[in-house]
C-alpha cells in the first residue's frame, strides 16, 4: 500500500478516487490508515459484504483474501477486474493509469 500512496496524485489527476477494501474491523482499519497516512478511502469489510459482491476470492493456504483491482466507472459499471492468484500478482501503476487513460480518452 505503501507505493498506492506514492502514486495517489496519479489515480486523482484522473479523476479517480481510490478505495481499499479490507477484512479487518473499523476501529483496526481506521487506526492502521492513520498511522501509515494513507491518502485513499479504506472501507472495512469483516463480514466479507464487498468481498461477495465484486467476487474476490479467498484462499487460506495464501494467507486469506487474494488481492483484487477493480475499475468501476462513474456510472457503477465495472470497466476493469484484475483477480491475482497470488499476493504479488497485482497490477502496476502504470498498468491502471493506462486503463483509466483509456476511459477518459
Amino acid at each position: 500500500m505503501a507505493q498506492l500512496r506514492q502514486d495517489y496524485d496519479q489515480f486523482t489527476q484522473r479523476d479517480a478516487e481510490v478505495v481499499v477494501v479490507g477484512p479487518e474491523s473499523a476501529d483496526k482499519f481506521a487506526k492502521y490508515f492513520q498511522e501509515n497516512d494513507l491518502p485513499y478511502i479504506g472501507l472495512p469489510d469483516p463480514k466479507h459484504t464487498v468481498l461477495k459482491m465484486y467476487k474476490q476470492q479467498v484462499k487460506l493456504l495464501k494467507l486469506g483474501r487474494m488481492p483484487s483491482q477493480t475499475v468501476v466507472d462513474k456510472n457503477g459499471m465495472i470497466q476493469f477486474a484484475h483477480f491475482g492468484k497470488s499476493m504479488q500478482d497485482i497490477p502496476t501503476t502504470e498498468d491502471m493509469i493506462e486503463i483509466l487513460d483509456k476511459l477518459n480518452a
